[in-house]
């Protein structure tokens, strides 16, 4: 995985270096960056050298000056430019496992790589932990990182994790305590695994891990139609309990699908604090609606405009709210299309995992003027479905105008779009 260029900021040094898509990084200074984290440290400075190996196979030696901090402006395709360290589990709830083969590549890496957490967020069990991450990650004195817990019981997490080095957590978790580096848990909750007594055990021991513990996130397992194992599902019941399990401890939130399956209010903004773990669904329904609540309504438009969300199964409580009172508004009619997932079955209810078939079926017979699509629906910075289809397939297939959203379930854009027929 060399250092691959995939674009260059506007306006930015790379491209007034003529640096572009397809050339590859190969040092700085003469140091070879193993990722992202190499990269913004061999930066920082005002004098470097670069060495670009472009797309033709040349290799070229570029000298610049910056300021210290400032950014070249590259995009890479990669945060990590040497071997992504895999996942050595085999996880009872893994979602890779449970996939059908035909859908992106990328969909079936497992990676456990400590520099992804720190850089962009993903879960890391820990489990392939060495000595030299920590004594790099200590150095460096990186963090926040991203834990999947799942439970502090040695024997059960190996059990879950069916790997013998998952027992360690607690001994792990304490080294981030005792080397101050903090970090956010999630746990996935399977039922009759790791919920009830077994998840007060847990919560117990995470309490016990004060300021290096930042918050705590527990998530419903996803199973799909594929999965060939049986696992249960969360239901309302084990909902209810564990939303009263968790109010109980500070940092620690359920996810708005436990609400959902709990048929309970989605909670207000204090109840997330600081929306610490949005991208593990964890208040992004909460923000959604702050969001559209932020934003002045028209009272009417000057000419008929129909728009329909389609949106996934678990924001259906938020988007009915929000086109609630967009239907207020004079000449505006708001329609609200939940996409259920036939793919990979109903228990699966996000967007991110919504198919361009699923899609077209829900919407071919809509009558709108606009079809409103979150862009967590497509592969990031591409119009290609986990299927594989583009959105002009869809288009096709449908005969809709597609809005698609630049951020996920952008209010924002959709205001914009509105109030271009208020003129």
């Amino acid at each position: 995985m060399p250092a691959l260029i995939s674009g260059v900021v506007e306006g930015s040094i790379a491209e007034e270096l003529e640096i572009n898509e397809g050339d590859i990084l190969l040092s700085i200074d003469g140091e070879i960056p193993r990722d992202m984290i190499d990269y913004n440290f061999l930066c920082k400075n005002e004098l470097i050298t670069l060495e670009i190996q472009k797309r033709s196979g040349e290799v070229e030696e570029i000298e610049l000056e910056k300021d210290y901090d400032e950014d070249l402006g590259i995009i890479f395709e990669s945060a990590v430019f040497d071997r992504v360290k895999p996942c050595l589990n085999n996880c009872i709830f893994c979602f890779v496992s449970q996939q059908p083969k035909g859908l992106r590549d990328t969909l079936y890496v497992k990676d456990d790589d400590y520099r992804l957490s720190y850089l962009q967020g993903t879960y890391i069990t820990t489990t392939n932990f060495t000595d030299q991450d920590r004594e790099r990650i200590s150095k460096l004195h990186l963090g926040p990182f991203y834990i999947s817990v799942h439970t502090t019981n040695p024997d059960l997490r190996v059990k879950m994790l069916r790997n013998p080095n998952a027992g360690k957590i607690m001994d792990n978790l304490n080294w981030f305590k005792e080397n101050d580096i903090p970090f956010h848990a999630q746990i996935v909750l399977c039922p009759g695994y790791n919920d009830g007594d077994e998840l007060k055990r847990t919560l117990d021991d995470l309490s016990t891990l004060e300021d290096a513990l930042l918050s705590v996130a527990i998530v419903p397992v996803g199973v799909t139609q594929f999965r060939e194992s049986k696992l249960k599902t969360v239901d309302k019941e084990v909902a209810l309990q564990t939303i009263k399990i968790a109010s109980k401890y500070k940092k620690v939130c359920c996810s708005d699908e436990f609400f959902l399956l709990a048929e309970k209010e989605i909670p207000g903004a204090e109840y997330y604090g600081n929306f610490s773990q949005l991208d593990d669904g964890v208040g992004s329904l909460r923000c959604l609606m702050d969001d559209f609540d932020t934003f002045n309504l028209p009272e009417r438009l000057n000419k008929s405009l129909t728009i329909c969300f389609a949106c996934s199964v678990a924001a259906k409580t938020a988007f009915e709210y929000i086109g609630e009172k967009l239907n207020k508004v004079s000449n505006l009619k708001c329609i609200i299309n939940p996409v259920k997932s036939t793919y990979w079955g109903e228990n699966i209810t996000v967007a991110g995992l919504i198919t361009s078939e699923d899609l077209i079926n829900s919407i071919k017979d809509v009558k709108a003027d606009y079809i409103i699509v979150p862009s967590i629906m497509l592969k990031p910075y591409s119009d290609l479905f986990l299927d594989g289809q583009t959105l002009d397939y869809v288009i096709e297939k449908t005969g809709q105008n597609l809005f698609v959203t630049r951020e996920n379930y952008s209010v924002c854009e959709v205001i914009e779009l509105i109030n271009k027929y208020v003129q």
